[in-house]
């Protein structure tokens, strides 16, 4: 199979530089008509998939939302997971894992491995156990052909009492994060497949011109991004940027034309992505 980098680049090329969350969280479940349980949750997910798959780079499904309805929430992940990756649409599963040795080893089997139900074709984790603790995800994508995105700086302001903290070189801890994903793709002739998560709203932006690998900006829309933020917090890696809008598009629904346009008129400022 060939690379995440490499299948995210053509998604990149033919479809757009966009990718759009399944956020079910009870308001929009709500606003859409729907309840609030797992059959409201098995048909948002579905009115998603039909607006979605095939007309988007990539779908970004929250986990939490899902795993708040127990194993019923998961099942209609699994399923939408399912059918998005059959017909050829990017998953990025948005779930966050961050832990040490055997437990990361789980997750990353949970979201990573050709056998499990919910394997996805990339996964956000957190390195703030140390990067180092990531090694089971890195690894298991790197033989599966998947990809993972490592939180670097995020757009909430508590994140900066950690991410802002300067290490004894002088760097800041996301620059640490961006630096040792950039050293996971040294060599990648396309786009490598570790990924990092710089929010939409920052102030500023770690360096990204090394990384050689994708940028997921969530924050564009609803949170207060633009893509005049997009093009200033990137500046020098505009091409390997996956904006991350979800409320903004979702707000549409729940008619499935009407989220498409969403999509269309989202895509459409952020051509110069594409340049």
């Amino acid at each position: 199979m060939s690379t995440f980098g490499e299948r995210l680049a053509e998604a990149l090329a033919s479809r757009g530089p966009l990718c759009i969350g399944i956020d079910p969280h009870p308001q929009l479940l709500t606003a859409w008509g729907l309840g609030v349980d797992t059959d409201g949750l098995e048909k948002f997910s579905e009115l998603c998939v039909e607006a979605f798959d095939g007309v988007v780079a990539v779908v970004k499904p929250q986990v939490a939302f899902f795993e708040v309805f127990g194993s019923a929430g998961l099942e209609v992940l699994e399923r939408t997971v399912a059918v998005l990756r059959g017909s050829g649409t990017l998953v990025l599963a948005d779930a966050k894992r961050g832990d040490i040795g055997s437990t990361m080893d789980a997750y990353a089997r949970t979201w990573l491995a050709d056998e499990s139900p919910l394997c996805s074709d990339a996964v956000t984790v957190s390195p703030y156990l140390g990067f180092g603790a990531l090694a089971p995800a890195l690894d298991l994508g790197a033989r599966t052909g998947r990809g993972v995105f490592v939180l670097a700086a995020t757009s909430n302001p508590e994140g900066g009492q950690v991410q802002n903290a300067r290490l004894e070189d002088g760097r800041t801890v996301a620059q640490a994060m961006v630096d040792e994903a950039a050293a996971r793709n040294a060599g990648a002739d396309r786009l490598g497949s570790v990924g990092v998560v710089v929010g939409a709203t920052l102030a500023q932006a770690p360096d990204l011109r090394e990384l050689n690998g994708p940028v997921l900006m969530p924050g564009v829309g609803a949170q207060g991004g633009t893509a005049d933020d997009v093009r200033r917090l990137a500046a020098g890696n505009l091409k390997a940027v996956v904006p991350n809008v979800s409320r903004e598009v979702l707000r549409a629904g729940p008619s499935v034309p009407a989220l498409r346009d969403a999509v269309a008129r989202t895509v459409e400022q952020f051509a110069f992505l594409q340049d």
